[in-house]
């Protein structure tokens, strides 16, 4: 029986991880892309600095965040982020403590703002999006994500089980051919 089991999981590991390889080849390298995220501008632009006393310690009106209204002309002073309205806009990241919001763009720009002058303090591109939209399979076509990428990850599950299964096979296999060799040497 271990035999005869062993043979099936190798044979489903074989076809399965062929059937798979390139969902899965994309999920890995897209998600060492997203491990790596804060240590490469090229993939998120880092956040800045900014030399501003955090709200929560500042006693004067110049430690106040700006407008929604502040906010919309700083970005739209950036001709390349192309944010012109508001309609233009993902997100916005405002974080206090830093002094920083960060405006995200449905075009995958970022412009970052000094939260309580609105200084533009950087404008990059980011990658980040759609590395992710890549890495879960939304980036290729509708139903990618749903009937492409979760049918490969589940069967990535069924590869680790038969592996496992062909492991203590083996390695069953491998003990009782030891134990047969020790009692026909004594």
């Amino acid at each position: 029986m271990p035999n005869k089991l062993r043979k099936v999981s190798r044979h489903l590991h074989l076809w399965i991880s062929l059937s798979i390889f390139l969902p899965v080849i994309i999920v890995i390298g897209s998600g060492l892309l997203l491990q790596v995220k804060k240590e490469i501008d090229w993939i998120q632009p880092p956040t800045q600095k900014v030399n501003q006393t955090p709200l929560e310690e500042a006693t004067d009106s110049s430690s106040t965040i700006i407008s929604s209204q502040q906010i919309l002309q700083a970005v739209q002073t950036v001709s390349n982020a192309q944010l012109t309205r508001w309609e233009d806009i993902d997100r916005l990241d405002i974080r206090p403590n830093k002094g920083i919001i960060k405006v995200r763009g449905n075009n995958h720009w970022e412009v970052q703002l000094n939260a309580y002058t609105g200084e533009v303090l950087q404008t990059a591109y980011r990658r980040t999006d759609t590395i992710e939209s890549i890495h879960d399979g939304s980036w290729f076509f509708e139903g990618a994500k749903l009937y492409l990428f979760l049918p490969a990850a589940l069967l990535l599950f069924v590869i680790w089980l038969t592996g496992i299964v062909m492991l203590f096979t083996t390695l069953k296999s491998k003990y009782r051919k030891k134990q047969a060799r020790l009692q026909q040497s004594s």
